[in-house]
Order: structure tokens, then sequence, then C-alpha cells
């Protein structure tokens, strides 16, 4: 079922910062961000393009691998976005 899909994304902000966050809808949560709707990080540094996603079957487990990646050092994201 598409409704039990928990994403994490990494965004790339205009300035060339990450921004990491967690949805359930990849492609209008991006749409938002860039229309200035999403979180307040981005909303200063668009466009911003989406990098790298990860699908998980649980809500639980998507926000606990966000935090693992909010952890990361840059050069740690820039491996992984690959």
């Amino acid at each position: 079922m598409a409704r039990n899909k928990h994403y994490i994304y990494i965004l790339e902000c205009s300035d060339g910062s990450f921004y990491t966050g967690y949805t359930t809808d990849v492609e209008r949560r991006l749409e938002e961000h860039n229309n200035g709707q999403g979180a307040k990080y981005t909303r200063g540094r668009l466009p911003v393009k989406l990098c790298y996603q990860e699908s998980f079957k649980s809500r639980s487990l998507a926000q606990k691998r966000e935090y693992q990646i909010k952890q990361l050092p840059r050069s740690k994201k820039e491996e992984l976005i690959g």
C-alpha cells in the first residue's frame, strides 16, 4: 500500500547546503519546499533539488534514519548521496 510508505530525503539548497527531512510523499514535499511552503530552513535557500531518498515501512524507522543522517558530517552526507 502506498500510504504505508515513509521516506527520508536529502535536498541540496541553492547555497550548496543540505536539508534532510521526512515525508510520506516525496514529490509533494519537494514541490512544497520549492513553493516556499516547506521548512523554514529551505525558504531562504530556494530553489532546492532532491539528491537522495530512502523508503521505510514505518514512520518510526524513517524518523530514526532521518536523525542518523542529520548527525552525519557533510563529507559523510556527500558519500551517501554519491
